[in-house]
Formats: structure tokens, sequence, C-alpha cells
């Protein structure tokens, strides 16, 4: 019998293609390289991670190894990659938020998104997804009907999360907010845990990136009431946005790849051009559109511009929230 995180990692793994390597192209660093993923296996962002890591093989180094260091909403993973060597062995792959959301959020962060790092690309972009499971009854088909459940049902008014702080967990604030209804947050450390508590009826609604929330769905497992983004997602067209449903509630989620500073820009250049062949490769774009995600492209420099971008944007928006930052 399987367990509920079985379930998870293999409906997300499910996803994954075999791989198309360029044998012929030489490695663009002459050693083993490590790709940090800050969120647990199984999840959204780790199973992308992987589908770009055995990519990179041979065109950027001969093996490139996923390393999941997570807790403290990926913040170690991220402080891992800012203390690492500048050889291009050690790179960062993450979701937006601890990058542009976290500096707005924490008091006290152990990095500085702008300084200590180097935006090589943006890789994906997907939806946040509200979702239910066996926990809220089978006849709550929206937002608004799950709002008014969770009003009935105090002790159930609860959310699982990726992570503190991270984008799903402001999603469901600004849900809050927007409904006037207390619902707690409950934080775990990706979001294959989370969806696992949710499967099993043990908090009532998840916050999730499409690409971990679809698989889940397709199985039964759970319902997707809602997309966060401004506009429907092509993956889930018959699903109504926040904003259609009459909450002011829309935001988009990337996925990207960061060096340490003073990396030398060969390298930089290099793993640019990897990345950026693997993007456009029909193989890739069928394994992500399995998770729900969209495949982009920026080289460095306009990427570091969009990071800079999202950086301001943020700041406004937390502040009308209300949402308190922590240490």
């Amino acid at each position: 019998m399987f367990t509920r995180r079985q379930t998870v990692a293999g409906a997300l793994a499910g996803a994954l293609v075999p791989p198309t390597f360029n044998r012929a192209s030489a490695a663009i660093i002459d050693r083993q390289a490590h790709m940090i993923v800050g969120f647990a296996a199984g999840g959204g962002t780790d199973v992308s991670a992987r589908l770009v890591a055995e990519r990179l093989r041979e065109d950027y180094a001969s093996v490139v190894i996923v390393d999941n260091k997570t807790g403290a909403s990926s913040r170690p993973a991220v402080d891992f990659v800012k203390h690492a060597a500048p050889d291009g062995a050690t790179m960062l792959f993450t979701t937006d938020f601890p990058i542009t959301l976290f500096p707005h959020i924490f008091k006290k962060l152990e990095y500085d998104s702008i300084n200590d790092f180097i935006p090589v690309a943006p890789v994906t972009k997907s939806s946040l997804v509200v979702s239910v499971g066996p926990a809220v009854p089978a006849d709550v088909t929206s937002v608004k009907a799950l709002i008014e459940w969770m009003k009935a049902n105090p002790a159930k008014a609860n959310f699982g999360t990726t992570g503190n702080g991270g984008t799903p967990h402001f999603v469901g604030v600004m849900l809050a907010n927007a409904s006037n209804v207390p619902i707690a947050a409950v934080h775990y450390r990706g979001g294959a845990p989370a969806l696992q508590d949710l499967m099993g009826g043990h908090v009532s609604m998840s916050v999730n990136p499409s690409g971990e929330a679809i698989p889940m769905a397709r199985g039964g497992g759970i319902r997707i009431l809602a997309v966060a983004s401004p506009e429907r997602s092509r993956f889930l067209p018959d699903t109504p946005t926040l904003l259609e449903q009459g909450f002011n509630v829309a935001i988009n989620t990337w996925s990207g790849v960061f060096l340490p500073a003073k990396t030398p820009a060969p390298i930089v250049t290099g793993l640019s051009a990897a990345l950026e062949k693997i993007v456009k490769s029909p193989d890739m774009i069928e394994a992500q559109a399995k998770l729900g995600n969209e495949m982009t492209f920026l080289p460095p420099a306009a990427f570091a511009t969009l990071v800079r971008e999202d950086i301001a944007k943020w700041g406004p928006v937390v502040k009308a929230s209300g949402f308190e930052p922590e240490d």
C-alpha cells in the first residue's frame, strides 16, 4: 500500500520524460555540478528542477545532482548558494518568492537578493491555484462557497502553504483579507507534504503552483476551485480566476536559475545558453506542460531587470495587504 507521500511523488514523477542529450557538446565546467532546491522532493519545484538538471548534462557539466535543502521556506537553500564557491558548480533553482517577496516579508534575511546572486535565466512560469480536499464537502464548488463554509466551520478554516512567507502563503493571506474571514496558515516544507495533508483531510484548503496541484486533481484526490493569476490558465481553461469570483487577488509566478555572485562571465553565459536550448526543446515543453508549467526564457541582463522590477512591485502590495513582516 502506498503512503500519501509516495502517491504525491509518484504522480508528479510520472510527468517526467526521457531527456535528450547532445553528447557532442563540450561541458562548460569540468566537474560535477549541484542544483540546490529549497523544497521537498516530489513537489512541483523539485520535479521541474530535475527535468532541467538531467538536460544540463554534457552541455553544462558531466553530472548535475539535485540537492534538496528544505526548511524555513527555502531560505537555507538560498543562503547555501550565496556562500558557495563562484565556480559554476553550485546553482540555485528556485521559485520567485524567496528572491522577490522575502525582502519585504522578513525583517532579517540572510542574503541580499540583488547583490549575492547572478540571475541566469527564468525557466518556467505558472499560476498558483486554490484547492480543497476531502475535508470540504463535495458541494463546495467555488471560492465563495468555500468562504461561506469556513464561516460556518471556523475550526476548519485553514490552508496549507509551501512555506512561511512564500507567495502561496501570501495568496492565502490576501484571500482571507479580501473575504474578511480568518483563515489559519499551516506551513510545510514544500508543495508535496502540503498536498499530502490536503488529500488526507488534515487541512481544508491549499495554495500551490498549478504544476503541483494539477496531477493530484487529475487523480481525484483534490479539487481546484480557482486560479490566482490575472487570467485563466491554459491548463485549466474551465477554472475561473479569483478575480472572476470577486476576490482582488492576482499573482503570477516563475522559477529560474541563479549562480553565486562573482561567478565568471563565461560560465554565466554558458549556463544561460544551455538553459535556452533546454527551454526551447520540444520534449521539455511537453514534460513541463504535464506539470502545468509554461516555458520561458530571458538572458541574464533581462532576467536581472525582471528580478529588480518584481522586488519593487511586491513592496506596496505587501504593505497594502496588512501582512506583518516576520523575523
